[in-house]
């Protein structure tokens, strides 16, 4: 695995509404919760039912936001540890199939 789990905040932390960006021998990645929001203070039962974490690839140089669209690739996953898992595991095989 090129970028172990613990180069990610913990999932708590995407609780928050705050993404986590990185960069990983020239691909470029995003993990975050969608919709984007801070559901901290939120009562579990009364969260977004359809919310989930959703990872993204793009190729370097851009950032995210300056990156078109159509160059970043992009997966959901369940908001639990196993999906946080499966996000990070998703990633790495983004890159190693170079179609980022």
């Amino acid at each position: 695995m090129a970028i172990e789990k613990n180069v990610f905040f913990n999932l708590r932390h995407y609780e928050y509404g705050e993404a986590f960006f990185g960069s990983y021998k020239g691909m470029r990645y995003r993990l975050a919760r969608e919709p984007l929001e801070n559901v901290f203070f939120t009562p579990v039962d009364q969260r977004d039912p359809d919310a989930r974490l959703m990872a993204t690839v793009w190729p370097e140089p851009y950032s995210y936001f300056d990156t078109e669209d159509e160059k970043k690739i992009s997966e959901k996953f369940e908001i639990t540890e196993e999906g946080f898992e499966q996000a990070v595991a998703w990633i790495n095989a983004q890159y190693e199939s170079g179609n980022w």
